[in-house]
């Protein structure tokens, strides 16, 4: 069985429900993912005020509102349509001035070298083709560009985590479908070598995960599946940020070539 990328536009309508299975990937993943990224701002230089950042699957916009109250003009896409309305209906809301289109990172609707950063969060693992990924958002980005990225790494870990307790146990799986396959998983040094054969040179990979008790996490996905907490308590309850470990996720830059 593929993966069930069709369920972004069956639940999309409420990413920001702490209701929504969608909604994990907002309580500590949107700031344990955006502190980093904040940091690799603040050691490479440039000023992300009036910098053009692209959101490669946005989802319903957890990431793409974060670089916008940096006061950065972004652009957000996303293949779902449901999602990108979600995302552009909260941005309203938030009076935050976002561009959304439904688009795919494998065809992105810009100009070759008109973006400052383009970032891509838990999506590299869900695309059909991760070298027309890789090319296209070089191809978009200017000389010198930031790429922000995270996604899971193949290993036994990530398969027990990310496979088995959150898709497969009946008793923890976030959801009754498929969202992951363990062979779509990319090796960082897989990811490395893509990003060379299109010209962006790696500066560095970190882990992102957990930071959480084992035992207690396994019991909250328990509780989560239970309905005794939402699953935006679950992701707070994890406690995700930078960690040394690369075995399950791993997030990192990379720079294009002048």
């Amino acid at each position: 069985m593929g993966i069930d990328n069709q369920i972004y536009n069956r639940i999309g309508e409420s990413w920001w429900d702490e209701a929504n299975p969608l909604n994990m990937l907002h309580g500590s993943f949107t700031p344990g993912r955006f502190a980093y990224f904040r940091a690799v701002l603040d050691r490479t230089g440039p000023d992300p005020v009036g910098l053009w950042a692209l959101d490669i699957g946005c989802g319903g916009g957890f990431m793409a509102e974060e670089f916008a109250r940096l006061g950065c003009r972004v652009f957000g896409i996303d293949p779902s349509a449901v999602s990108i309305k979600t995302a552009r209906q909260h941005a309203e809301a938030s009076a935050l001035a976002i561009q959304y289109a439904v688009a795919t990172g494998e065809r992105l609707p810009l100009d070759s070298e008109s973006i400052d950063i383009a970032y891509c969060c838990d999506v590299l693992e869900h695309v059909s083709n991760l070298e027309h990924v890789i090319r296209e958002t070089a191809r978009v980005l200017k000389p010198g560009g930031l790429y922000l990225f995270d996604t899971i790494n193949r290993t036994t870990a990530s398969k027990v985590l990310a496979i088995k307790v959150m898709q497969d146990w009946r008793l923890t799986r976030i959801v009754d479908t498929q969202l992951h396959s363990w062979e779509m998983f990319i090796k960082p040094t897989e990811l490395e070598e893509t990003l060379r054969r299109h010209s962006l040179r790696l500066g560095e990979v970190t882990g992102l995960g957990p930071r959480s008790n084992k035992a207690m996490l396994l019991w909250n996905f328990f509780q989560a599946r239970r309905g005794r907490i939402t699953f935006g308590h679950l992701s707070r309850l994890m406690d995700v940020g930078q960690v040394k470990d690369t075995a399950v996720s791993y997030m990192g830059y990379a720079v294009k070539a002048s």
